[in-house]
């Protein structure tokens, strides 16, 4: 345990950089999900490493630890006591940081879901009346494209096919599930935050080049994207998946240069890092747990 316990926290410090590697490498469907089940994997680990780390705490350790040392027994602490101190600061950091998120997650989603009030649950398309223009997938039973006048007025009758499809991408595919889990992994680890920016980017080019294979043309789907920003200008941005969030110009040139790459190696790298924390965060568990068993017998 005595350094088992820290390593998940040099995964989270590794899992970045990697991950930009990976988003840039890797077609955005495979990579949105192997660097969401990393992050996930990962934030667990490290926040269990910290409950790990907090045991120091409890009196000198264990209380069968502390009875097993006034007996004789030759034990050492699992972690020094201001280790265990500064883990438990951080591990109450880590529940307020996730309800947080948590609260402003529901609070984004019961706001949209206002706005599509009063509409028949069938109704897969709602259209508001508004000058702004901007559409959000708005996920949800059913999930729900909103779309302002503004932004249909905006574009072409083939540019809003682009999209629709875009919109319908995020809901066939969960996107919303994928960007909530990589949000919530960031509030437990803010180590692990430009991974959640990464995920949410990769889902925006997922919708892209599934927007691009249903419509059967790249540049009306680069041109529909682009023009789509250009008429967004610097309308506030919501936590909603939207069409003209994320890195336009970056989306606009990744529709241009042709299909993603699929390459399994590096998708799999980044899935053997989280496996790696996992395995330390358990091996110390395990450590733990044997020195229970030691101080019982």
């Amino acid at each position: 345990m005595r350094f088992d316990v820290y390593t998940p926290l040099l995964v989270a410090l590794l899992l970045p950089p990697v991950g930009a590697v990976v988003g840039r490498r890797v077609a955005p469907a495979r990579a949105a999900r192997v660097l969401t089940s990393a992050a996930v994997v990962t934030a667990a680990a490290t926040t269990w490493s910290l409950v790990l780390l907090t045991t120091a705490l409890l009196g000198d350790a264990p209380p069968v630890i502390r009875d097993a040392r006034e007996d004789g027994h030759p034990l050492t602490d699992p972690v020094p006591g201001v280790i265990g101190l500064a883990a438990c600061l951080a591990l109450a950091v880590v529940v307020w940081r996730v309800q947080r998120a948590v609260r402003a997650e529901r609070r984004t989603r019961r706001a949209l879901r206002r706005l599509c009030a009063g509409h028949p649950r069938d109704t897969e398309l709602v259209v508001a009346a508004c000058e702004v223009p901007r559409a959000f997938a708005i996920p949800g039973r059913p999930g729900r494209i909103l779309v302002t006048s503004a932004m249909l007025g905006a574009l072409a009758p083939d540019e809003r096919r682009v999209l629709l499809a875009h919109e319908r991408a995020h809901l066939t595919h969960r996107h919303g599930r994928l960007v909530t889990a990589a949000t919530l992994a960031a509030a437990a680890n803010p180590l692990l935050g430009p991974v959640r920016s990464a995920v949410a980017f990769l889902v925006e080019r997922w919708a892209d080049e599934q927007a691009a294979t249903e419509v059967g043309d790249r540049a009306t789907t680069a041109r529909a994207l682009a023009r789509a920003a250009l008429s967004a200008g610097r309308a506030r941005p919501s936590g909603a998946l939207g069409f003209t969030d994320r890195a336009v110009t970056r989306r606009v040139a990744a529709l241009r240069a042709g299909p993603p790459p699929s390459r399994w190696p590096a998708a799999v790298g980044v899935l053997a890092l989280g496996a790696v924390a996992a395995l330390f965060a358990a091996d110390a568990t395990s450590d733990l747990v044997g020195l229970l068993f030691d101080a019982l017998m």
